[in-house]
């Protein structure tokens, strides 16, 4: 009971102290999280973004399911996809994974 007596903190000093570093540790790790993990992600979805608004009637793009397809139209939230043989499929802008070719290269 002594011990435990003896390492317990003395006076209002050593606790203020224990107060400003618990802060400041806590600052340290919401700047790790914002740096690794935030950051990238908020640039990644900008990214991403602006690939959806850029696409146009013409372009080859691959779906998030795997379907390859030319754009034949586009809607606010959907694109119409020309999948070969004249066959078109209405898939949401979402769902477009990536651009393979633009119809301007």
């Amino acid at each position: 009971m002594e011990l435990f007596l003896a390492m317990a903190p003395q006076g209002g000093q050593q606790q203020g102290g224990s107060m400003i570093s618990t802060l400041i540790m806590f600052a340290a790790i919401f700047a790790i999280f914002y740096f690794m993990i935030i950051r990238p992600q908020q640039k990644k979805a900008k990214e991403r973004e602006a690939m959806i608004n850029a696409l146009k009637k013409g372009d080859k793009i691959i779906t998030t399911g795997g379907i390859h397809g030319t754009i034949a139209g586009l809607d606010d939230k959907t694109v119409l996809l020309d999948v070969g043989n004249n066959n078109k499929i209405k898939i949401e802008k979402s769902a477009i994974g990536q651009v393979i070719s633009n119809k301007d290269k």
